[in-house]
C-alpha cells in the first residue's frame, strides 16, 4: 500500500505535469496568430466631369420703386396688391384739377402770345413795303423786326410752358415703370404725397427670370483658375450650366447659366459672388429665397478618385488613407482632397494610380502590420453605397 505521504507526492507530480503541458500549449499560440484580411480598391486615374455645389440667394431680374413725380392727394389705387402689372399700367390716380387748370392757363397764354406774334408779323410786313419808299424811318423798321422776334420767342416759351403743364398733368397718373409683380401698397387713398419723396409707394419686381447670387471662397476660386490656366481643367463649351436645389431639398426643374463673377473679394467672408440667371415661368423662385447651386465646372484630366469609406480625418481635419505597401505592409498616407465626386473624394496629392487603398477591415489594422489583400467586388461596393 502507498502511504499518505506517497499518495500526495504522486498527486503533486501529476499536477505539475499538466501545468507544464498547458504552458507549452500557450507558448505555441502566438506562432499560430492569423494575418488580418482587408478589402482594397485599386486607385486609377480618369477624366471626370466636375461639379460644385455652392450656397446662393435669389434676386429679381429688375426692381422698380414706384414714386410720385408731382405732389397731390391720392384719389384712387388702381391695382391689386401682389398681382402682375405691365409697364405703363396706371397704378395710382392723383387729384388732377390743379394740374388741369395749369394746362388750361398755359394754353391760353400760348394763344395770347400767338396773337401778339401775328400782330408783329403784320406790322413788320407793312413797314418792309414802306421802307423802300422812305415812308418810314429806319428806326421804326428795326423796331418792328425786334418786336416780331420778341413775339416769336414769347410763343416758343408759351409752348414750352404748355408742354410742361401737360407733363405734370400726365404725372397725376402714376404708372408702372416695368412689368412684374407688385407688392403691397405703402400708401392709401386720401394720403398727401410730395414730388420725388423718399418713401416709395410700392415695389415692382420682374420675376419671369431671376438672378441667383452665389458665394464661392476665394481659395477655391484661385484653385480653379490655376487648373484652368494649366489645362488640367477643361471648361465646358459655352456658358457654365447651373442647377438649383431648393431649401426643402427638391430639385428645380429649369437649368440656368452662369453670367459673371465679382471683381473684388468680400473682406468679411473672403468670398467672391457669382451671378447666374434662370427662367422662372411659374414664379416659384422668390427674391431672398435660399438655394444651393450646382455648377458644371468642366472636365478634369487625369484625376485621382478615392472611395470615401477608405478616407478618414483626424481631429485637425487632415485626411488620411491606409494603403497596402511593399510586402503587404500597411502604410498610413496623409492626402489632400478637393471635393466630393459622388461617393468618392477627388484627391489632389498623396495617392497615385496603382495604389491599393483599404476600404474594409480598418478596425483590425494599424501602420506596419502585414495583411492579406482581397480585391473589392464592384457590384458589392455599389450595393453598400
Amino acid at each position: 500500500m502507498i502511504g499518505s505521504r506517497g499518495f500526495y507526492g504522486m498527486l503533486a507530480t501529476l499536477t505539475l505535469g499538466f501545468f507544464l503541458a498547458g504552458c507549452e500549449q500557450k507558448a505555441g499560440a502566438p506562432g499560430e496568430a492569423r494575418i488580418p484580411e482587408v478589402v482594397v480598391v485599386d486607385i486609377s486615374v480618369a477624366d471626370i466631369p466636375l461639379e460644385t455645389e455652392l450656397p446662393g440667394r435669389i434676386a429679381p431680374l429688375r426692381v422698380a420703386q414706384v414714386r410720385p413725380q408731382v405732389g397731390g392727394i391720392v384719389k384712387k389705387r388702381l391695382f391689386e396688391e401682389g398681382s402682375n402689372v405691365t409697364a405703363g399700367q396706371v397704378l395710382y390716380q392723383i387729384e388732377d384739377a390743379q394740374y388741369q387748370a395749369s394746362v388750361d392757363s398755359a394754353r391760353a397764354e400760348l394763344a395770347r402770345n400767338e396773337a401778339i406774334r401775328t400782330k408783329a408779323q403784320l406790322r413788320e410786313k407793312r413797314l418792309t413795303r414802306l421802307i423802300n419808299t422812305k415812308a418810314v424811318s429806319e428806326e421804326d423798321y428795326d423796331l418792328s423786326k425786334a418786336e416780331l422776334k420778341q413775339a416769336e420767342a414769347g410763343v416758343a416759351a408759351a409752348r414750352a410752358a404748355l408742354k410742361s403743364a401737360n407733363i405734370d398733368l400726365g404725372y397725376t397718373q402714376i404708372v408702372a415703370p416695368i412689368s412684374g409683380r407688385i407688392g403691397k401698397s405703402l400708401i392709401t387713398e386720401g394720403a398727401l404725397m410730395e414730388a420725388e419723396q423718399e418713401e416709395e409707394l410700392a415695389v415692382i419686381q420682374q420675376l419671369d427670370r431671376v438672378y441667383v447670387d452665389i458665394t464661392q471662397s476665394s481659395t477655391e476660386m484661385l484653385r480653379l483658375k490655376r487648373e484652368l490656366s494649366s489645362g488640367r481643367l477643361v471648361p465646358p463649351a459655352g456658358a457654365m450650366i447651373l442647377h438649383l436645389r431648393l431649401d426643402d431639398g427638391s430639385q428645380y426643374e429649369h437649368a440656368g447659366t452662369l453670367q459673371f463673377s465679382e471683381v473684388s473679394v468680400d473682406e468679411s467672408t473672403s468670398s467672391v459672388t457669382l451671378r447666374g440667371i434662370l427662367p422662372n415661368p411659374d414664379q416659384l423662385l422668390l427674391p431672398g429665397m435660399f438655394v444651393r447651386a450646382n455648377i458644371e465646372q468642366g472636365t478634369r484630366k487625369n484625376s485621382v478618385l478615392a472611395p470615401q469609406r477608405g478616407v478618414t480625418f483626424d481631429y485637425s481635419g487632415t485626411p488620411a488613407a491606409m494603403v497596402v505597401g511593399e510586402g503587404n505592409k500597411v502604410e498610413r498616407r496623409e492626402i489632400k482632397v478637393a471635393q466630393a465626386v459622388g461617393d468618392q473624394w477627388l484627391v489632389l496629392d498623396g495617392l497615385s494610380a496603382g495604389d491599393q487603398i483599404i476600404v474594409e477591415g480598418l478596425q483590425k489594422i494599424k501602420a506596419g502590420v502585414e495583411v492579406n489583400v482581397v480585391q473589392a467586388v464592384a457590384n458589392d461596393t455599389a450595393e453598400k453605397h
